[in-house]
């Protein structure tokens, strides 16, 4: 996984659509995360967290975007798209890109509790697979994480 180097301003762009879908997830009361799925300069794909509203576990940012950009091109394959999105994905949303055969994956926090993109586990470049993903971590991490961080405080403090 890269990640270390400066982003290219085109993540940070990109990133910075998903980190305001994030933000409105955290004000529909559900986790703050975003995705958006880019190909040729454009969104064809977005999500938000939505587990809560749909009571759907499905109903992840990423899931939500690789939907709808699959939707938009008639293809459950997005061979030249990428995805961007707030949080490391979990196994679930990881396995989607997988099967999307997405060519990159870019995300910003990592996830020590359900990260399947090289925190847990790295399901998006398992060789035992017949696609991986290029990956790109910590693009605008401390913006996603403390969007994170803000959101459950304020749960602790209405407890």
């Amino acid at each position: 996984m890269s990640g270390h180097a400066e982003p290219a301003p085109e993540d940070l762009h990109w990133m910075r659509q998903a980190l305001e879908l994030a933000a409105q997830a955290a004000r529909l009361g559900e986790v703050p995360v975003g995705a958006v799925v880019v190909r040729e300069g454009q969104v064809i794909g977005r999500g938000l967290n939505g587990l809560e509203c749909a009571q759907d576990p499905t109903a992840h940012a990423e899931m939500q975007a690789i939907r709808q950009a699959a939707a938009a091109l008639g293809s459950r394959r997005l061979l030249d798209a990428v995805l961007y999105v707030t949080l490391e994905p979990c196994a679930m949303c990881a396995g989607a890109a997988v099967l999307a055969r997405l060519p990159r994956l870019v995300f910003g926090a990592l996830d020590p509790k359900a990260g399947a993109c090289g925190s847990l586990r790295n399901l998006a470049q398992d060789p035992r697979l017949n696609h991986r993903c290029r990956l790109t971590g910590g693009v605008l991490a401390e913006e996603s994480a403390a969007l994170l961080k803000d959101f459950f405080a304020g749960l602790r403090t209405k407890e």
